[in-house]
């Protein structure tokens, strides 16, 4: 019997969702699915990807009061959704949007990996501290990011 694993792949919309779907000759490889924030420009994802691809509400740090409010909605939408799609592994590029899932999907027993941004190189993201000590594999794209994550892998450019 051949098992197939379970491959979540979520991210923020943007340059995040843009990094993660540099990873997409590994869809073919699993049971996988997409999970971003919902917005005007990846809508078309639900296309490309019929049936794999769920959305979260989208969220800006710059409204404070509702941000905590999406940011609730979305750790409860995420819970529903880790055991509608039941996942192996969890694979993200970041950003807040990806935090809960990770958290959750560590506390039910899903591996977890971590790609550190490709825009930062001698700075940490909030994201990746907050993911870092929970991450199975943790991987950096640049030499000097190694500074900051010590058990990272140095992975090299997504692009």
């Amino acid at each position: 019997m051949i098992i197939i694993k379970k491959v979540l792949f979520i991210s923020s919309t943007g340059g995040h969702l843009s990094e993660l779907l540099q990873l997409k000759k590994m869809f073919k490889k699993y049971d996988y699915h997409i999970i971003t924030e919902k917005t005007k420009s990846n809508l078309k994802l639900k296309d490309d990807y019929p049936n794999r691809v769920d959305y979260l509400v989208y969220g800006t740090k710059s409204h404070i009061l509702s941000y905590l409010y999406k940011f609730t909605f979305n750790c409860l939408k995420s819970l529903y959704l880790y055991f509608k799609i039941r996942p192996n592994i969890i694979i993200t590029t970041g950003a807040h949007t990806s935090v809960p899932m990770c958290y959750i999907g560590k506390l039910f027993g899903s591996k977890i990996i971590y790609i550190e941004t490709f825009a930062n190189i001698y700075t940490q993201t909030l994201s990746g501290r907050i993911v870092y000590p929970i991450a199975n594999l943790f991987i950096v794209q640049w030499e000097s990011m190694l500074q900051f994550y010590p058990k990272a892998k140095l992975g090299g450019w997504i692009y």
